[in-house]
């Protein structure tokens, strides 16, 4: 639950990494992405460090892939693509994936460090704000 004051407040779920097969129901796939069915908005996380589970522009299109294959409305959802664990590399090495991936999605990518806090608060008020784009109802 994240609160904002008198303004109101909002749930995020986290759903774990969905790997590749996700909509085949591989792994808990189809768990998974049914309950990604619910949410208004997407948040993908996408940890800047290769060596913590691949290339982060693949993680990222495998990602979109299995949402495509799941549910064709799903992949349409609204997105906010988020570069996470930036404490933990270079300014260089943050920029350039932050460059990879804005390329690949065509929007803003948003840097966030869950160690420092930073980037928490605009990509906080980034949410909030593209929830009120979407509006209350949930598809």
């Amino acid at each position: 639950m994240v609160e904002r004051g008198t303004e109101g407040s909002f749930v995020i779920a986290d759903v774990p990494g969905l790997i590749e097969g996700a909509a085949e129901g591989v792994g808990l796939g189809h768990r998974f992405l049914k309950h990604v069915q619910r949410t208004r908005l997407l948040l993908h996380l996408v940890a800047v460090l290769p060596e913590d589970a691949g290339d982060p522009i693949r993680r990222y299109e495998i990602l979109r892939s299995e949402l495509r294959r799941f549910d064709a409305a799903l992949a349409k959802k609204p997105e906010i693509v988020v570069l996470t664990k930036i404490d933990a590399c270079t300014d260089e090495a943050a920029d350039e994936a932050e460059r990879q991936l804005a390329t690949r999605c065509g929007a803003r990518v948003w840097r966030l460090s869950a160690v420092t806090g930073q980037g928490l608060k605009p990509l906080v008020d980034e949410i909030w704000r593209r929830l009120g784009e979407v509006g209350e109802e949930a598809v």
